[in-house]
């Protein structure tokens, strides 16, 4: 069933605690911030380290423009932006509304020397704080799903981005074949929760994952989202059946 642009993302109603009184970017955040310090960790775990390979892809196709400046936005713990320094542009921007999560970001960029191109610093995908048109391209891996203005946050990463730049976004999808689309479900569900609620001893934060997913608009729905925020030529990429996706699309 696609999912009408009138309601552009039912993500947005899926929060990590519906007794909770904080607003979706305020609990978002307070999740990141509490899991920070084994995020990297997990994510590593629970993907079977395949998260390494998607973003490879991811930043292949930000290279094909050569990119000088580059924005990365919910960069989390940087993974992304570290990444993209292999392009060698002059700077990559990382933002986040994750305080704990920025800095774990930034001791990893400053072990591995990269404190002269990235900088990383507080800030909301519906508010970028920066000029129209500064960026030659602008990358998200796995945060479009938790922004609470999902078309704000992506007409915000059209303006800041030159005219014939590139979007580069990773997100979570679900499969649509058999058995892969069976097998993932039951892990997505009941294994995934589990594992990542004894580990980074957080309740809600690894059902809140599957929950958002199974909400959020995938393939053909958010390419004519991308499309309805300003974007062109927009394309979606499955990855590893289906488990992923790659989108990508320029600005006029």
């Amino acid at each position: 069933m696609q999912t009408s642009l009138n309601d552009i993302n039912p993500a947005a109603k899926i929060v990590p605690d519906a007794a909770s009184n904080l607003n979706k970017k305020d609990q978002v955040a307070e999740m990141f911030n509490n899991i920070a310090g084994k995020y990297d960790f997990l994510n590593h775990l629970l993907s079977m380290g395949i998260d390494k390979g998607w973003r490879k892809k991811a930043i292949a196709i930000a290279g094909s423009i050569k990119p000088q400046k580059i924005l990365d936005v919910a960069t989390g713990t940087a993974d992304l932006a570290i990444a993209a320094a292999g392009l060698n542009p002059q700077h990559i921007m990382g933002i986040d509304i994750a305080d704990q999560m920025l800095e774990v970001g930034r001791k990893k960029i400053a072990d591995k020397n990269l404190t002269n191109i990235i900088t990383l610093q507080t800030a909301d995908s519906a508010a970028l704080p920066f000029a129209t048109g500064n960026f030659d391209v602008v990358t998200c891996a796995y945060g479009v799903r938790n922004f609470e203005h999902l078309e704000a946050g992506l007409k915000e990463m059209c303006r800041v981005m030159r005219s014939g730049g590139k979007v580069v976004i990773l997100e979570f999808s679900k499969p649509e074949h058999f058995p892969v689309k069976q097998l993932f479900g039951f892990y997505f569900k009941f294994v995934l929760p589990i594992m990542g609620r004894l580990v980074s001893k957080h309740s809600r934060a690894y059902t809140y994952l599957p929950e958002s997913v199974q909400a959020f608009p995938q393939g053909k729905d958010f390419v004519a989202i991308l499309t309805k925020c300003g974007f062109k030529n927009a394309t979606a990429r499955p990855l590893t059946f289906g488990i992923t996706s790659l989108y990508t699309a320029d600005k006029p």
